[in-house]
């Protein structure tokens, strides 16, 4: 009887299958739209506000603008489902890399700093299909479900940053500033992100997945998976911010870094290229290892690959190809370690919601990872500013370790009281 209640797995791997291969298509061209504001935002802000202490205010304001992004689209996919919900989010990302363009075109600063805003709203869709990879995943493929879903962003966020240099000289020809490349190429992945989500994500995964816990629900009461919400999702969205605000403070002034130093920005835009592709490659080995020795040992590993990641960059030379080598290195490690941050929370979270709350919950911990980018390239700038860029690497490694004590404690066994309906 418990058999037939079960096969709820209707869905069945086919479906699985279809719903990953159209998220892999859709994160494949929103990767190369999401690394233009990686790439030059704060190049592009120093330009117009001439100031490096502000540098850091566009990651500030996109990832401000993710924090709403994930607010409202966590709640749109709640209300009627993933398709629409990450349809919208990639449109609002084309949307706001064309203010942008416009913006440094006609040099108005109000308007750069609003087109910010939406476009980190729809940027953020990139991380929320993460989610959307894991609806109807078995519990024991959550990992590699997560992983797919955001090794498929390597593809365009490695090619992004590479084509700087193309995407200026483009832009020149279209009479627009150099630096507004990315964002042409951001505005065009975007809109075709946006079509591929609203033809082919069918079924929506989300909805089939709730029809399923409805149904799976109608077999006993579910009074201990409810019990597990609260922890599971509070320890996965502290590593997830944890690792999100350190990884965007570094990340964010290492172009920034490299030009004071005298290097020009096609080499910022390999080392950048370099760091989001550690950010989403080794997506699948992660989510494999979350699945075979849980998310907590990985989630307390993330803090000392940052750490190192930290002192590296803190210990690179500015000029010289040693140098360079160094902080690529280390902006690698940067991206490793966020990555299995990432993969590890997310699975805490996955396996803590259930379908009827799933993606609320989810877009409110994404909120709390918005706005700790926001914190962190926001001040970013500041600290470089004040003490430099290798004490804004140092303080970034030493915070990553917060996720170990953390961790440790969430491994340790939890005694629970009955709940009041168990007999």
């Amino acid at each position: 009887m418990t058999s037939t209640a079960r096969a709820p797995q209707l869905a069945g791997p086919e479906v699985q299958r279809r719903i990953l291969t159209v998220l892999v298509a859709s994160q494949a061209l929103g990767g190369a739209g999401m690394a233009a504001g990686i790439t030059v935002g704060a190049l592009l802000a120093q330009d117009l506000l001439g100031s490096t202490g502000l540098a850091g205010l566009p990651v500030a304001l996109f990832t401000a603008g993710a924090a709403l992004g994930a607010l409202l689209i966590g709640r749109i996919s709640g209300r009627w489902g993933r398709r629409p919900g990450l349809a919208i989010g990639h449109a609002g990302a084309a949307l706001g890399s064309v203010g942008v363009i416009v913006a440094a075109w006609s040099r108005t600063v109000p308007l750069l700093l609003a087109a910010l805003v939406v476009y980190g709203a729809g940027t953020v869709t990139g991380l929320l299909a993460r989610y959307a990879g894991t609806d109807l995943a078995p519990p024991g493929k959550r990992g590699r479900a997560t992983g797919t879903v955001l090794m498929a962003t390597t593809l365009g966020a490695v090619a992004g940053p590479t084509l700087v240099g193309p995407t200026g000289t483009l832009a020149d020809s279209l009479g627009l500033p150099r630096l507004t490349g990315p964002f042409l190429l951001a505005a065009v992945a975007y809109t075709a992100a946006a079509l591929v989500v609203v033809l082919w994500l069918r079924p929506d995964p989300l909805l089939l997945a709730r029809s399923q816990d409805k149904e799976a629900a109608e077999q006993g009461p579910g009074g201990q998976h409810v019990r597990r919400i609260s922890g599971g999702v509070v320890t996965g969205a502290a590593v997830m911010i944890s690792g999100q605000l350190v990884m965007i403070a570094i990340m964010t002034m290492t172009p920034v870094h490299l030009t004071h130093h005298g290097h020009g920005t096609q080499l910022a835009g390999v080392v950048i290229g370099l760091h989001v592709g550690a950010m989403f490659l080794p997506s699948p080995l992660t989510g494999l290892a979350v699945d075979r020795v849980g998310s907590l040992p990985v989630a307390a590993s993330s803090g000392g690959v940052l750490l190192a990641a930290g002192l590296l960059a803190a210990l690179a030379p500015p000029t010289g190809a040693v140098g360079t080598t160094l902080l690529g290195t280390a902006l690698v490690l940067l991206g490793v370690g966020w990555n299995m941050a990432l993969v590890s929370g997310t699975a805490m979270v996955a396996e803590a919601a259930p379908a009827e709350a799933r993606a609320s919950t989810q877009g409110l911990v994404d909120v709390g990872m918005s706005l700790a980018g926001a914190t962190g390239g926001l001040v970013s700038g500041l600290v470089v500013a004040g003490g430099g860029y290798p004490l804004l690497a140092l303080c970034g490694g030493v915070l990553a370790l917060a996720v170990i004590p953390l961790t440790a404690r969430a491994a340790r066994p939890q005694h629970t009281a009955p709940h009041p309906t168990e007999s």
